[in-house]
């Protein structure tokens, strides 16, 4: 494949568009689960938060591991293909309609999600030599189809799903699971030697009679599932375990550059510091299927030339369709401003992605002060807001999986990836943490209090967020041409 011509390599399709389907699975799926918690299952706000902030901590730090047994064992291709097979699992243990099924649904879809995400997304990086400046957009493209499945994820099964039936919304994400594995499965041979195993006589070689080293992984995996779901209902502990598991991956992280030699010490340190911004990130970007979807629910009007719309359907389509509409333009953007010398630095893009995310929620506390009398936010309010969230998305998010497969040593790409994940993990138990901040108290279904009371909750702490990620913006905006200089000659 000539990856110095002006086009992408045809294998960025192949990885696009099983990536497409698997998100539409994953997004379809997590649009469902705040609201179904709190109206189905009865669980208060905070309860909620938690169980979903833990949950999706789990989902983003299992990637570490993933892309560990990757690199020193599976390839990425079988990590890909096994993560995909975990996950339709998952989804389908979900519809069934009882209480332990949901939490084994859930454990699941975490491990699947750590053999899968990690790995399709190191791929991409192995499309595109060093230095080729096609690298960035590549991954915008690959974000775009990302958020095309959870565009028609979120507006699919959270129509399906709270307008039918809760457990048929969930079925349905395992069905485009199963698609998007048939893809990567079918087109595959594209890749060339692309994500295959570096020594297959490692991983067929037998360590427990006729288990091999392949086997006891797939079984490991299945052994995990019960402890996740242990850790999601008693997730008291869930603060002790991401912090010590972000301490050691950031002590790896600082021990690795210190003894890496020459510029590859401090590319990997320039990727630390903008790993640990995206921890602040994600903490409050992540509302977005937590506390916000309570506020849609609860505080939006919802009412779209004369016909009540779903609302989960319109939360967690807007940004999805945003990245969609936009992924393209930035990818365009990108490369003009490169053709002139004008393209901002990687940490620049971080700290304006932090400043977009500010501005979207001051808009959002804009649109509570702005409110009708009964509390009810315009949905253009609420659709604006969104809209700097997700261009603040695409500053930070594809162009740090981009990030990381320039700036990591080639020996530790997929594990460089999987902490890059667990950074997403951290800002997802974080954003749960925050959702609490902003639980409506007594909570029985979607009218706890007063439209009026809950709507002042929400503003109060939209404001907050908008001033904390206003100063880490600034922050990061003030320090990028410090991490710039450690990156060398890589934008």
């Amino acid at each position: 494949m000539n990856q110095t011509s002006t086009k992408h390599p045809k294998a960025l399709y192949v990885l696009f568009f099983a990536e497409m389907w698997e998100r539409f699975s994953f997004y379809g799926m997590k649009a469902l689960l705040m609201v179904y918690m709190v109206t189905q299952m009865k669980y208060p706000d905070e309860q909620a938060n938690l169980i979903l902030g833990s949950y999706l901590a789990l989902v983003y730090s299992l990637p570490m591991l993933g892309g560990l047994l990757a690199d020193k064992f599976l390839g990425y291709r079988k990590a890909v293909i096994w993560g995909g097979i975990v996950m339709a699992i998952g989804h389908f243990v979900l519809a069934i309609p009882n209480d332990i099924s949901f939490f084994f649904g859930l454990g699941f879809i975490i491990v699947g999600n750590g053999f899968f995400k990690p790995n399709i997304s190191s791929m991409v990086g192995k499309l595109y030599k060093e230095g080729d400046p096609k690298r960035d957009a590549g991954f915008t493209l690959f974000y775009l189809g990302i958020n095309i499945g959870a565009a028609m994820g979120g507006l699919i099964c959270g129509i399906i799903g709270q307008k039918i039936s809760w457990h048929l919304g969930f079925g349905l994400a395992g069905v485009f699971m199963i698609l998007g594995l048939f893809v990567f499965i079918k087109w595959q041979d594209i890749l060339g030697e692309i994500g295959l195993p570096t020594n297959m006589e490692v991983i067929q070689k037998k360590v427990l009679g006729f288990l091999s080293y392949e086997h006891l992984i797939y079984l490991g995996s299945f052994l995990l599932v019960p402890c996740f779901v242990l850790m999601i209902i008693f997730n008291g502990i869930m603060l002790s375990i991401m912090i010590s598991l972000s301490f050691f991956a950031l002590a790896f992280l600082l021990y690795t550059a210190y003894t890496l030699k020459g510029s590859e010490g401090y590319k990997l340190l320039a990727a630390t510091v903008m790993i640990v911004f995206s921890v602040l990130f994600w903490t409050f970007y992540e509302q977005g299927g937590g506390s916000l979807n309570l506020f849609a629910l609860r505080n939006v009007d919802m009412v779209l030339f004369g016909y009540e719309m779903p609302s989960t359907a319109v939360n967690n389509f807007i940004n999805p369709a945003f990245i969609v509409i936009f992924g393209l333009l930035f990818t365009l953007l990108w490369k003009f401003l490169n053709d002139r010398k004008l393209e901002p630095s990687t940490p620049l893009k971080f700290g304006l992605g932090l400043l977009q995310l500010a501005l979207g929620f001051y808009v959002f506390y804009l649109g509570a002060m702005h409110a009708t009398t009964d509390g009810l936010v315009s949905l253009t309010y609420f659709t604006l807001g969104y809209l700097f969230l997700s261009t603040g998305e695409l500053c930070l998010s594809p162009i740090g999986l981009s990030m990381v497969t320039k700036l990591s040593p080639l020996h530790i790409v997929g594990l460089v990836m999987g902490i890059w994940f667990l950074a997403s993990g951290l800002g997802q138990y974080f954003a749960g943490v925050v959702g609490t901040w902003m639980a409506i108290p007594d909570t029985n279904g979607t009218e706890a209090l007063p439209k009026v009371q809950s709507l002042m909750i929400y503003a109060g702490v939209f404001k907050k967020i908008a001033w904390i990620t206003l100063i880490s913006g600034i922050t990061m905006t003030a320090i990028s041409p410090i991490v710039k200089k450690w990156m060398g000659d890589i934008r």
